[in-house]
């Protein structure tokens, strides 16, 4: 059922909304709950979050929350980047493409929900397993404090100055990364807090 406080995301002004709307109507077709969740339509089965309607410059997509678990016979999911461990998305960058994928899209979503019915979660890596930048490192060696301070964050801010701290591809890049946010993880704060 089409939720109202959804129909601006529709109604706004895009070159998306064709689309949108295709999507939509698939979605909606296969039984889910619209609600409107990061500024997105989003499609849930009683509290579990399956899918959400999102577009970029080139594309359209429709966005798995636990995609990686898809068995994905077409090839068509796409993980947005390396670190991302759970979702993906079906990508469109045209109205007949969505039109033409009905079937196979709806094929996805059944599967989604069957996942989910049956409790299916995508097992993460935990902080452990990802790097730590040896800038990082010898300030976490250098300062106790600093040390006890990361280690009382959560694991979701931790992966997040992790994975910050090593995209940057110069040493002094990382360190000037690392230098500005000792404060923020003093204060136990996330990296965007």
């Amino acid at each position: 059922m089409r939720n109202p406080k959804v129909e601006w995301f529709f109604n706004k002004e895009g070159q998306w909304q064709e689309a949108y709307q295709e999507l939509r109507d698939i979605v909606l077709d296969c039984g889910l709950t619209e609600e409107l969740k990061w500024g997105c339509p989003c499609y849930a089965q009683e509290r579990s979050n399956i899918v959400l309607i999102h577009g970029f410059k080139d594309y359209c997509a429709l966005l798995f929350m636990q995609g990686a678990l898809l068995k994905d016979p077409n090839n068509m999911l796409v993980q947005q980047t390396a670190n991302v461990q759970s979702a993906r998305q079906l990508r469109f960058s045209e109205v007949e493409e969505i039109i033409k994928s009905e079937a196979i899209i709806k094929a996805y979503i059944k599967e989604a929900i069957k996942n989910d019915k049956a409790g299916l979660k995508v097992v993460k890596k935990t902080t452990t397993e990802f790097n730590v930048p040896q800038e990082f490192q010898a300030a976490l060696d250098e300062m106790h404090e600093l040390k006890m301070a990361f280690g009382k964050l959560t694991p979701g801010r931790q992966r997040g100055y992790l994975l910050y701290f090593s995209a940057a591809k110069q040493s002094k890049t990382r360190m000037e990364r690392v230098e500005k946010h000792i404060i923020n993880i003093l204060d136990n704060k996330g990296l965007d807090e």
